[in-house]
């Protein structure tokens, strides 16, 4: 997933964000930032959001429903992910991956999980803090065997 992928994935969706938040596009403009006829434009689809409006649509609305089908239950992963091309070892616990993430491989109470939506990998330690997140699989399996030679 890109930058571009996620600005086009939430310009799409960001009517029904506002929708299911129950904000008139009034007081959605107002919390996002942006004029209303700005809004508009986006929900009309004329124009894109930016990549500082989608950040900010993500944060602000990460526990609606749509934005966490639209990333896979981790929105601020995935636009972290995305925005530093991989995170390494910023200890955050998760809630282990047991709805959205497919698990590829467990050693020494490491996991390495593939999110099925938006197909990014990470790496959990046992205590389900994530340690490793990245959307490149070469450098998420790489990363993992090391961890597992050097016990981090």
């Amino acid at each position: 997933m890109t930058k571009d992928e996620i600005i086009d994935i939430v310009s799409d969706k960001i009517r029904l964000i506002r929708q299911e938040s129950e904000y008139t596009q009034d007081k959605m403009a107002e919390i996002i930032g942006l004029s209303k006829k700005t809004l508009v434009q986006i929900e009309k689809g004329r124009v894109k959001a930016g990549w500082s409006t989608v950040v900010t649509v993500c944060a602000l609305f990460r526990e609606s429903e749509t934005v966490r089908h639209l990333f896979g239950n981790e929105p601020l992963e995935v636009l972290e992910t995305v925005a530093k091309e991989a995170i390494e070892f910023r200890k955050e616990r998760t809630l282990g991956g047991k709805v959205w993430w497919k698990e590829l491989n467990r050693k020494d109470g490491y996991i390495l999980q593939q999110n099925i939506i938006s197909l990014h990998f990470r790496i959990i330690d046992k205590e389900a803090y994530r340690i490793f997140s990245s959307f490149d699989e070469e450098a998420a399996v790489l990363r993992f065997q090391e961890i597992g030679r050097n016990k981090v």
